[in-house]
């Protein structure tokens, strides 16, 4: 062989197999190239739904959501596509938003309970209002707004809210918000501060309610429920507490909720000669932390007081509640007869399954003010007040709800009164709504609708007549005294009334 053609030989074994080596190696970075960036790209879609993406700090799905999306809880599923089915009915031009502000995302057994049910009574009021004969407008449009399972994200949210009523949305009311926390209180201040209406369904904390002091901290807010105060005024009206009776239990350092109902508790033992008991539950209420372990100090001592001593007005949250009456179970004096009262956060019970049901057969008694009961207009009908006949329209709707084109909904629970609160919170929603809809605008301006809550009278709630007063709370709202049973479920005891008996006719607010 010419040495010159060996030459080229090796020269094109060379470039061949140096051709070969750049393709491996441009393949095997294309290849690893695809796969970093697809994990990329999977890292930064952070959506969970349209509306709805994780924060880049968690992965709670947080948000407002237009669609049938149920955050990722079976409980939710039936209704959010009962409310999408609804929504895309509705003609385009002929309808006004209104979300539903709730962490939905919650991990809580007992919460999600609850959860479920508000937004059972919600689209239930939604269906009502838009297929009402009378032909009145705007229909409504519901959609979902989660702040996180915790509250925390509620800026973001009340971002997008805001910038649903600027535009085509048209949002013209937040109702829900549920129960008495700093995050809410910091939405609902936020909200009001930019001129959006908000219709509270179950907080029931004084500081989260307009009117203390002569203030009005949160312009445009309206609610459904009694505050702490009137819940124990009711609860004292029916009980007879007496100070020489009753022991104080109460959560230190506390939040909006149980602050304020240790406050409203505490003016009905002036000169209790007991000293009130304190315990610190996790910054987390949901949690269970050590608190069991204060309760049955706590519980120990309640045994070395006089046997006249039969009353504990407890001033918690509902996992404590329950780690309290479970203590009470274990007591050393079961020979003797206690009865626990407490406010509106003991009918998270009704889905707790960790609470010890034996307990309420060892003399132990435990009541608590409901913010509705499905007896309540049954056993007892006020001559003013309330009316069974609203609550039969509720149970009509609900017979409807079990199949198309009403529902299905899924389980529903009446007892634990979060489904009727949150009905009659948005069946006032749509009160005020429609009334300030007045001309040839189909749509009422955001300060129209605040504007209503001052003089909206009454509205026929299934929970008993709402008599808002200027301040947007509602006037001597009858109070259902309810009773744990060692079933799982609730007894109704009697209606109380924070003033002692039901309102006029007239349901008008004393000057």
């Amino acid at each position: 062989m010419p040495a010159r053609l060996g030459t080229w030989l090796r020269e094109d074994i060379w470039e061949i197999r140096f051709r070969r080596y750049v393709a491996l190696f441009l393949a095997a970075a294309l290849v690893s190239g695809a796969v970093w960036g697809g994990l990329r790209l999977t890292e930064e879609d952070r959506s969970c739904a349209p509306g709805v993406a994780h924060p880049e700090d968690s992965h709670d799905c947080v948000g407002v959501s237009a669609t049938a999306y149920d955050f990722g809880r079976s409980q939710y599923t039936d209704t959010a596509r009962a409310i999408a089915r609804e929504n895309q009915r509705l003609k385009a031009g002929g309808y006004v938003t209104v979300a539903l502000f709730l962490p939905f995302t919650t991990s809580a057994p007992s919460s999600l309970g609850n959860l479920q049910h508000q937004l059972q009574g919600a689209y239930l009021a939604q269906y009502q209002a838009n297929h009402d004969t009378t032909g009145q407008s705007p229909a409504i449009r519901l959609v979902l707004a989660n702040p996180g399972a915790d509250g925390a994200y509620w800026r973001s949210v009340v971002d997008r809210l805001d910038a649903m009523a600027k535009g085509p949305d048209r949002l013209r009311a937040v109702a829900g918000i549920g129960m008495s926390t700093e995050n809410n209180k910091a939405a609902v201040k936020e909200l009001t501060r930019r001129g959006i209406p908000v219709i509270g369904t179950s907080i029931t904390a004084d500081d989260l309610a307009n009117g203390q002091g002569g203030k009005d901290p949160f312009p445009g807010l309206a609610r459904v429920s009694p505050t702490n105060t009137d819940e124990a005024r009711a609860l004292a009206s029916f009980a007879k507490v007496s100070a020489g009776r009753a022991l104080l239990v109460y959560d230190k350092p506390g939040d909006p909720y149980t602050r304020t109902l240790q406050r409203s508790f505490e003016k009905l033992l002036p000169g209790s000669r007991y000293q009130p008991q304190p315990f610190t539950p996790p910054a987390d209420r949901n949690q269970e932390g050590t608190t069991g372990n204060a309760f049955r100090q706590i519980t120990d001592r309640l045994c070395t007081t006089p046997k006249s001593t039969d009353t504990i007005l407890f001033a918690g949250r509902h996992t404590q509640l329950r780690q309290f009456i479970n203590s009470l179970g274990e007591r050393g004096c079961v020979d003797r007869e206690l009865t626990v009262l407490t406010g509106d956060e003991g009918s998270y019970l009704t889905g707790d399954k960790k609470l010890e049901h034996d307990a309420l057969t060892r003399n132990l008694s435990v009541r608590y003010t409901s913010l509705a009961h499905p007896d309540a207009w049954k056993k007892e009908t006020a001559k003013t007040g309330g009316s069974a006949a609203d609550m039969r329209t509720l149970e009509e709707l609900l017979t409807r709800s079990k199949e198309d084109p009403v529902g299905p909904i899924g389980t529903v629970r009446l007892d634990d009164g979060q489904l009727i609160t949150a009905y009659d919170a948005m069946r006032l929603t749509v009160r005020g709504l429609r009334e300030a809809t007045t001309g040839n605008h189909a749509t009422p301006s955001l300060t129209a609708v605040v504007n209503e809550w001052p003089v909206l009278k009454p509205v026929n709630g299934a929970s008993g007549w709402i008599c808002l007063d200027v301040h947007g709370n509602p006037y001597d709202k009858a109070v259902p005294i309810v009773e744990l049973t060692p079933s799982g479920g609730t007894r109704f005891v009697k209606l109380a009334w924070p003033e002692g008996k039901p309102p006029a006719k007239e349901c008008l607010p004393p000057a």
